[in-house]
């Protein structure tokens, strides 16, 4: 009897690793955000980066990252949300892998590796769907009292700015 219990203890435990869910949690202002571990390929402290004419005005430049040069966006501008002062220098660029193509996006802090059980994602409020511009949040989910968003990095971009985004890498 003792190794059925072992047993089914050993499927209960896998069952629930394969509804864990790990995020990198990093916060723009007050608001707090999450990214899947697996698109994420780096985090770096800010680098020098380069602008280019014509661009978006949420696409920051471009940086030179070990001979690669990625497109980085200034992820509170996409979002509309509010600017503080000063934050560029203490900026952290979070270095994404999104279907294939590496992006860097400028946030404030990255605060640590979330692990979160799938299930206790909420979907976003209809009130806040209305709006065409909020169609890349996933999801929201309660961390310790306050509230996580759960950004869908692969809808962050529409498909004529992904075409923008690959002309700055020189694709």
């Amino acid at each position: 009897m003792p190794e059925t219990f072992a047993a089914e203890k050993r499927a209960a435990d896998r069952e629930e690793k394969e509804q864990l869910m790990q995020l990198v949690g990093f916060t723009i202002g007050k608001e707090q955000f999450g990214v899947d571990i697996l698109m994420v390929q780096e985090i770096i402290r800010s680098a020098p980066i380069t602008s280019v004419p014509n661009s978006p005005d949420f696409i920051e430049g471009v940086i030179n990252l070990r001979g690669n040069i990625i497109p980085v966006i200034e992820l509170r501008k996409r979002l509309n949300l509010y600017r503080k002062e000063n934050s560029a220098k203490d900026a952290w660029i979070l270095i994404l892998d999104i279907g294939g193509r590496v992006t860097g996006f400028i946030v404030d802090s990255v605060t640590k590796v979330l692990k979160i059980m799938e299930s206790t994602i909420e979907p976003p409020p209809d009130v806040v769907m209305a709006g065409l511009a909020n169609r890349y949040i996933k999801g929201v989910c309660d961390i310790g009292g306050s509230l996580l968003i759960l950004l869908d990095f692969n809808r962050i971009l529409m498909a004529d700015e992904l075409q923008q985004l690959s002309s700055l890498n020189g694709e």
